[in-house]
């Protein structure tokens, strides 16, 4: 087996794939945790990267490990509901929730561009129910690529607050327009913290910008056009897997007000 380890090439917001990444792997190898990521832990050591910032940076990977949960349970649940349906992971980066969801039965898609896909590729090898499309959010291409299709889930998760509203309506026109049966999950970032990028140092350290944010799917506005709401959520409920002592404010309105959102809806 080649040891040699990878040295990923990417900047920006595509560079935050691996800091989600580190946190995952790291949450994974505590004895108490929420859920168990070997496949994240085994990749993690594999690649040649400097992981000193993510490690240092709280903010971030509590925020990443409470929407993990949130959007695991979620996840699993349409699962179950249909469990020969296709989920498609729009800018998965180094994502490995098929390796927690998967039931020998669900196709799985996971899309990102070109660069971040030869990362992937270079290490995770997919093919068969699971596989990838290197190709951007915004090309209506990657559609006709989604070979297998049936009851239809969307996730987008640690994508959107990198964006512009028009970008959001762009990426969501295509799944509208390619796709019947579409239900998507799509996180989103409390609006007040757009350009506020510095409050994850291991985020402002990649060049990334906070850019856009909505709290509920109401905000969307035209940008929604063609799906109706199925549910407003966010991440709270996966912070006291975070830290047990956050039980004491998940429930503070004003606490409801600034954490991560994930809007569900589904197309009309």
């Amino acid at each position: 087996m080649d040891d040699k380890k990878i040295k990923p090439l990417l900047n920006g917001s595509a560079e935050t794939m691996l800091q989600s990444f580190y946190a995952r792997a790291m949450y994974s190898k505590n004895p108490k945790n929420k859920f168990k990521d070997a496949k994240a832990e085994e990749i993690v050591s594999k690649l040649d990267y400097d992981f000193c910032k993510a490690a240092k940076d709280s903010a971030m990977s509590g925020g990443v490990i409470a929407r993990t949960v949130v959007f695991d349970e979620l996840v699993s649940d349409f699962i179950t509901k249909y469990p020969d349906c296709t989920v498609v992971n729009i800018a998965c980066g180094l994502d490995t929730r098929f390796y927690r969801m998967d039931n020998g039965k669900l196709t799985w898609y996971n899309i990102d561009l070109p660069e971040t896909i030869e990362v992937r590729d270079s290490v995770y090898h997919e093919s068969g129910r699971i596989s990838t499309i290197g190709c951007s959010a915004f090309d209506p291409a990657w559609a006709g690529k989604v070979l297998v299709r049936g009851k239809m889930l969307f996730i987008i998760e640690g994508l959107t607050m990198y964006l512009t509203g028009d970008q959001v309506k762009q990426m969501l026109g295509i799944i509208r327009d390619n796709f019947d049966n579409a239900y998507v999950m799509m996180e989103c970032m409390c609006p007040g913290f757009i350009n506020k990028e510095g409050v994850e140092k291991s985020i402002q350290s990649t060049g990334a910008v906070f850019t856009w944010g909505a709290n509920c799917f109401d905000e969307l506005g035209s940008i929604g056009e063609g799906f109706r709401k199925v549910k407003d959520d966010n991440i709270l409920r996966g912070m006291p897997m975070v830290n047990p002592g956050f039980k004491l404010i998940t429930g503070l309105p004003f606490m409801k007000k600034v954490a991560q959102k994930i809007l569900i809806f589904e197309k009309i």
